[in-house]
């Protein structure tokens, strides 16, 4: 990807056909916008159909809200889905959507035509959780949401994302001063109090992760308040140095910075580069 020079927002404009708030369920909230390039077929190996879901702590936010991550894949001209999940009803029904909105894209791409079968599941905060799962549980039985035949998750991009500790992500988000951080908090998960460890291990990446999962990207910071980086260091240990990729930032905060976004692409590019 790194040969593939960036084109202009001119260049970008012409190469897509953009599908906006296309359903993918019948909730209102079960929609992703769809940006199919007309250069991506001629891109071989590298003909990646990328997936992004936003953050926003399971409660909030928008597939609109987030469009700086996307941009770097629409410059190379990459086919791209922008995706929208429920929200305020808990972590397994948000996670199951991606699930969904897969299954979809399989049963009705002879509409889109994008490949399958080298998708890169990518996200920000909640959204990385949800894609980090889905990615690393696809070759998994145990994991309650099964993908159809025909789609294969080849890689994972992960922003700020739980890979593990949910348990103690949960509670500095239930005991937080702020009110909305508290209420987002106990929407992680549909029960009273604290969720048991039992069920939060279920939603943990660490749980599925096994030496068959595809290559992983990692981008976190040091002073992130919101999900502690003691909570990605079992993990972490886990991953293989000769095709996953760690971008740690020591002074990095929960969202990357400008600057810190356009040197992760740099590595993620050269990441998705390596055979």
């Amino acid at each position: 990807m790194t040969s593939i020079p960036d084109r202009t927002a001119e260049q970008v404009s012409s190469t897509y056909e953009i599908k906006k708030d296309v359903s993918y369920g019948t909730d209102a909230e079960q929609n992703m916008d769809i940006y199919l390039s007309k250069d991506a077929k001629s891109y071989g190996k590298n003909d990646y159909t990328i997936v992004f879901l936003h953050g926003g702590a399971y409660y909030l936010s928008d597939k609109s809200s987030e469009e700086r991550y996307i941009e770097p894949y629409l410059k190379k001209g990459l086919n791209v889905v922008n995706m929208n999940y429920r929200l305020k009803r808990g972590i397994p029904i948000a996670t199951s959507d991606l699930t969904n909105a897969l299954n979809f894209l399989k049963a009705n791409n002879s509409d889109y035509d994008l490949n399958l079968n080298n998708i890169i599941v990518t996200g920000f905060s909640a959204g990385a959780h949800i894609a980090t799962n889905v990615g690393v549980s696809q070759n998994n039985s145990e994991y309650p949401n099964k993908l159809n035949d025909g789609i294969k998750i080849t890689r994972i991009i992960n922003f700020s994302g739980p890979v593990d500790g949910l348990d103690v992500v949960e509670k500095i988000f239930v005991d937080h001063d702020n009110d909305l951080y508290s209420k987002a908090g106990n929407a992680l998960f549909l029960s009273e109090g604290y969720e048991s460890k039992e069920k939060i291990a279920v939603y943990e990446p660490i749980t599925y992760f096994d030496k068959n999962d595809p290559p992983i990207f990692i981008w976190h910071g040091g002073k992130d308040a919101q999900i502690p980086p003691e909570t990605f260091a079992k993990f972490v240990e886990l991953l293989n140095n000769e095709k996953d990729v760690v971008d740690y930032n020591p002074d990095g905060l929960h969202s990357p910075s400008e600057i810190e976004l356009e040197n992760a692409y740099i590595k993620i590019f050269t990441f998705l580069d390596k055979k």
